[in-house]
């Protein structure tokens, strides 16, 4: 694993990716492109993601609790030691909670990964939305 060297730029790409919640567990099945799987917004070797923005969206009538954590690890498994972005908060029903923006934007580096935890087991219950630029350089 490198650590790009982002003041040399080789190039600066931006994608959005969306995730659809469907159990209590931590969910991590990114998707951008339409159809390209980008686990846990967790960027290719050599490159890091800057997130941009995250927003939760709760698509039903009720209020649901959600977390939003950033892991050590690119696969998000059991032994994740993760850190809170949001953690149990009450999403109102038909609404959205903007997690963060450009104002609190971050990196995520190749050995970090994002998930999204609704408070109940609905598929679908709760909608995520990331914009991200995935910023390549030579490795310092």
């Amino acid at each position: 694993m490198a650590t790009p060297n982002i003041v040399n730029v080789t190039s600066i790409f931006g994608g959005t990716a969306y995730l659809v919640t469907n159990a209590t567990t931590a969910n991590t099945s990114w998707t951008h492109n339409g159809t390209t799987a980008l686990t846990g917004l967790t960027p290719a070797s050599g490159s890091v993601n800057k997130i941009e923005n995250i927003v939760i969206t709760n698509t039903q009538s009720s209020a649901i609790t959600v977390s939003v954590s950033v892991g050590n690890n690119a696969t998000y498994g059991s032994a994740t030691v993760i850190a809170y972005l949001a953690y149990n908060i009450s999403v109102p029903p038909n609404a959205s909670l903007v997690v963060t923006d450009k104002s609190t934007s971050f990196y995520l580096m190749e050995n970090q990964s994002v998930a999204v935890t609704a408070g109940v087991t609905t598929a679908g219950a709760l909608t995520a939305i990331a914009s991200f630029e995935t910023i390549t350089g030579p490795a310092s």
